[in-house]
């Protein structure tokens, strides 16, 4: 994800970046808060950055609102990378963080203020579009832009986030007349992706990393999605799986595993020990209810746990379906109204496969007729190379400094979490001292996609990467939340740094996390996947124009 800058363009970015520049100005960030140095207003111009030009189209002051008194700047980075930053009039303390966006992004949501508290003060915030805009019913699935349009590709592969931080700094250096002393980026899919990207490609553009759920395995995640939406069709093009059979499955799924980390709470700790198998629910002869699955259902649910593989059994991604996270299957593998009467799945793999995945002028495929062998997988290859975060050295980011905190959710269905513990595994076996250093995993148990779940629905790491980058307090653990149909918090949860799970032990509620201990895994763990996924054993090299 990189045009790789000459050697003039890598030292102002360097200047600029807030990573090894601003980590030697200052080993903390500011106690007391910085005031800008120029009316909001002024920001309304030009700003040269190494390689390219900013726009800023326009600044201006908001006082109103739950969030702090800011500057909202909204401009561009040549040709049309869109951004949205917001400046703290009066509790800026020096720090910086980028959002990623989800799926092919193509909308420019308002950056919001992390909840780091009193103690942390205002971050300015940053969020863009990644180069282009998206149509359709689901804006995000939208990929009939990057048809015949290969600057707006090379955006989203691997551009815009490091064109716009290299943006948002300059202009933070303008209005508060200095450069922030940390900055930080936090995705979650898509910008996961990004995350794992910037620390492979741009190491020295953030002093902290958060990259969960991440997409980094792009082209061939992209096979994944068209496999689920193939597996859960039939011949006649309808849903094998309905979404009235999910509650059902769900439920026989949690009545034979929930017990397995020794506790019944509604959430499985480690899905790979859960060996459930959907025949257990097969229809008697005759009978087909929303209680029971048909065969052909059964079929296709064992197609979704599986995750695709060739003729031969060889696998094309490193994970399939996890047990536990059936609920969340509607919507994403099963199509609903909500969508088009399609599924995300489907309008992923759909768009991609037509108008994203193989390179410009080159014959093109679709979900109905893309093949699920090594030769479709390769050719799909040479495209995504572009925006695949699956190098294995991370050397440079190490060593400037930057701490990564990576995090999936254990029911998530949209992108299987064995991939990220396949990653981590190469990755540590690759680094020449002890990753925990660096970068930590955290498995959140019952989190789906990014957010929402079964007992945990949500997981915020960005006081803690803080912390380890600011002060050097590696985290040894960071609570995960659970809130009701109401926003309420009902449940809280340790989790520890993988392979490290939550115990009980034994005394007060399940739900508060002051009653768990770290426990080590009953037995040692092996998370690298023989799947035919390329990795890179070094930093990625220039990618053509």
């Amino acid at each position: 994800m990189i045009r790789l800058l000459v050697v003039v363009g890598l030292m102002a970015s360097l200047l600029t970046s807030g990573s090894v520049a601003s980590a030697a100005r200052s080993s903390t960030a500011r106690s007391s808060t910085v005031r800008p140095v120029v009316e909001c207003a002024n920001l309304v111009r030009d700003f040269a950055i190494p390689g390219t030009r900013a726009h800023v189209t326009r600044a201006e002051p908001v006082h109103a609102g739950v969030e702090a008194a800011h500057c909202a700047v909204l401009g561009y980075v040549e040709p049309q990378v869109r951004f949205h930053l917001k400046l703290p009039i009066t509790t800026y303390t020096g720090r910086y963080l980028q959002h990623g966006c989800g799926g092919y992004c193509g909308a420019l949501v308002p950056p919001s203020f992390p909840d780091c508290g009193a103690e942390v003060g205002g971050l300015a915030v940053a969020t863009t579009d990644d180069g282009h805009v998206g149509h359709g019913p689901v804006p995000s699935t939208d990929g009939t832009w990057a048809a015949d349009d290969q600057p707006a590709r090379d955006d989203l592969a691997f551009r815009a986030p490091h064109v716009v931080s290299m943006a948002a700094k300059r202009i933070i250096e303008d209005f508060y007349g200095e450069p922030p002393s940390f900055s930080y980026f936090s995705g979650c899919s898509t910008g996961g992706r990004e995350g794992l990207l910037l620390a492979q490609r741009y190491p020295h553009d953030f002093d902290g990393i958060i990259a969960g759920a991440p997409a980094n395995y792009l082209s061939p995640l992209l096979v994944y999605q068209a496999w689920l939406a193939r597996a859960n069709t039939g011949a006649d093009g309808r849903p094998v799986l309905t979404a009235d059979r999910l509650p059902a499955l769900h439920d026989a799924v949690m009545r034979h595993c929930d017990h397995i980390d020794g506790l019944v709470d509604g959430q499985i700790d480690d899905p790979r020990r859960c060996d459930h198998d959907p025949a257990a629910l097969v229809c008697p002869p005759g009978a087909d209810r929303p209680t029971c699955l048909t065969p052909a259902q059964v079929d296709a649910v064992r197609r979704l746990y599986a995750g695709p593989t060739d003729a031969h059994g060889r696998r094309l991604y490193p994970a399939g379906q996890e047990r536990g996270s059936e609920l969340a299957w509607a919507g994403w593998v099963i199509p609903v109204p909500e969508f088009g009467d399609a599924s995300l799945a489907a309008l992923l793999a759909d768009n991609y496969l037509k108008y994203m995945g193989y390179p410009i002028g080159t014959p093109h495929s679709s979900l109905a007729d893309v093949e699920f062998t090594t030769r479709e997988f390769a050719r799909l290859g040479v495209e995504g190379a572009r925006g695949n975060a699956m190098s294995l050295d991370l050397g440079e980011f190490r060593r400037a400094g930057g701490k990564l905190i990576l995090w999936h959710g254990w029911s998530d269905q949209g992108i299987p979490p064995r991939g990220l513990l396949d990653y981590y595994e190469r990755l540590a076996r690759h680094d020449d001292r002890d990753i925990r250093r660096w970068a930590r995993v955290f498995m959140v148990p019952g989190l789906q996609h990014c957010f929402g779940g079964t007992g945990l629905t949500e997981f915020d790491p960005i006081r803690a990467l803080l912390a380890w980058v600011e002060h050097g307090t590696a985290p040894d653990r960071i609570i995960a939340a659970g809130r009701d149909a109401e926003g309420e918090v009902v449940r809280t949860r340790p989790v520890f740094p993988y392979p490290l799970t939550a115990r009980y032990d034994g005394t007060g509620s399940i739900d508060d996390a002051a009653n768990f201990r770290p426990a080590p895994p009953a037995r040692p763990t092996r998370d690298a996947v023989d799947w035919i996924g390329p990795y890179l054993h070094h930093k990625p090299g220039p990618v053509a124009p």
